[in-house]
């Protein structure tokens, strides 16, 4: 086959892949962004679908016009090169049509941004608080309804090496939470979103936020669900090593199941603070204690308390652990600036503050007798 005749069915072929890959694309149509479930969300699907568009055009003509340019235009077919040297004509459609076509994404963008941050007349305030590697949720409206989320249990086993666990048995792997953000549907909702210890972000495509969330800093956003369910997303930062283990859970129900969930919510806890005035048996402490553990500790200290130095250090055996009561509680508490020590005074009770430390002074080989009842937790 001589090099003309090769060049032209390569030529063939590449225009024919260009015609057919834009149907291609549409036909395999669940690779594309959603259009979501709140205004947001749809007006970034639209403004997404425009650009596309607008890309694939621009891609066929310009492709179009240079594959048809160098077949027969060539200088084997004794084509001479065209001279568009000052030429207004063509100065005038290059400037002209690159400006509309900007305009008419910029008009539809701008409107969008505007929307987006106008997070004023809110239904419901909630405040929501990355830390690593769950968040917290503080409904600023509704007294004592305020909770953390975290990696549910079952995705949480499945993850640690030798486990055992299938994890293609576990429903939604690493995008399950043990307790999800609730909000009525068709309510305004406005997010205060922040951090305590590095940044994080809020992710959830099917309503149109993603939010970064920086310490000692508030940022605001909103959405307007439509349609209840339940929206998947993920903290989008790369906050540490559990970053891809801090999923977001977000279940939009009706405004009667909302209400009976904010009623179960207070009732909780009322619970809870019962139980900071309550004196625990030691039995009682360390059931409690291991529970905590494993949700709260184990990530970092280990399942055996072995922990991973010099980063986490080990339960077993450490001077915190085994020394001095009133330090073990301060640590706990208070936390350990400069380190990945988080103090959990605003994350746990004081039932579960004081259950957790009993149960490190008195497992992993540690025997020191203590106790620490929630009256000591100040």
């Amino acid at each position: 086959m001589s090099a003309s005749k090769t060049i032209k069915m390569l030529s063939r072929l590449l225009c024919a892949a260009l015609l057919l890959g834009p149907a291609v694309a549409f036909a395999d149509f669940e690779l594309n962004l959603s259009p979501g479930v709140t205004e947001v969300s749809q007006m970034q699907y639209d403004l997404h679908m425009l650009v596309l568009w607008i890309c694939t055009i621009a891609g066929i003509g310009v492709f179009g016009v240079m594959i048809y340019s160098i077949i027969n235009h060539r200088k084997s077919k004794g084509a001479k090169a065209a001279q568009f040297h000052e030429s207004t004509t063509v100065e005038v459609i290059w400037t002209v049509i690159p400006f509309v076509i900007l305009v008419a994404i910029a008009v539809p963008a701008t409107k969008g941004l505007l929307f987006m941050e106008d997070s004023s007349n809110p239904d419901i305030n909630i405040k929501v608080t990355g830390i690593q590697w769950k968040w917290e949720y503080d409904y600023i409206d509704e007294q004592g309804v305020r909770f953390l989320s975290q990696l549910d249990e079952k995705s949480e086993k499945a993850r640690k090496l030798n486990s055992g666990v299938d994890v293609t048995s576990v429903d939604n792997y690493l995008l399950d939470v043990d307790k999800p953000m609730v909000v009525p549907v068709n309510k305004r909702v406005r997010l205060l979103i922040t951090a305590t210890d590095v940044i994080h972000a809020w992710w959830v495509p099917a309503v149109g936020v993603k939010r970064d969330a920086i310490p000692g800093f508030v940022n605001e956003s909103w959405f307007k669900a439509t349609e209840p369910g339940v929206y998947r997303g993920q903290c989008a930062e790369l906050c540490g090593k559990d970053h891809g283990f801090m999923p977001i859970v977000l279940k939009v129900v009706s405004e009667a199941d909302y209400a009976s969930w904010i009623k179960e919510q207070q009732a909780s806890a009322g619970a809870a603070a019962a139980e900071d005035t309550k004196t625990f048996t030691m039995d009682e402490l360390m059931a409690k204690g291991k529970a905590v553990y494993d949700k709260s500790c184990a990530a970092c200290h280990g399942v055996t308390g072995a922990g991973i130095p010099p980063v986490f250090p080990a339960i077993t055996g450490s001077k915190i652990a085994t020394g001095d009561k009133a330090g073990h509680i301060d640590i706990v508490v208070n936390g350990k600036k400069g380190t990945a020590m988080a103090a959990y005074k605003s994350q746990l009770s004081k039932a579960e503050i004081a259950a957790v430390i009993t149960y490190e002074r008195n497992a992993f080989g540690n025997k020191t007798g203590d106790m620490v009842q929630p009256s000591e937790i100040k």
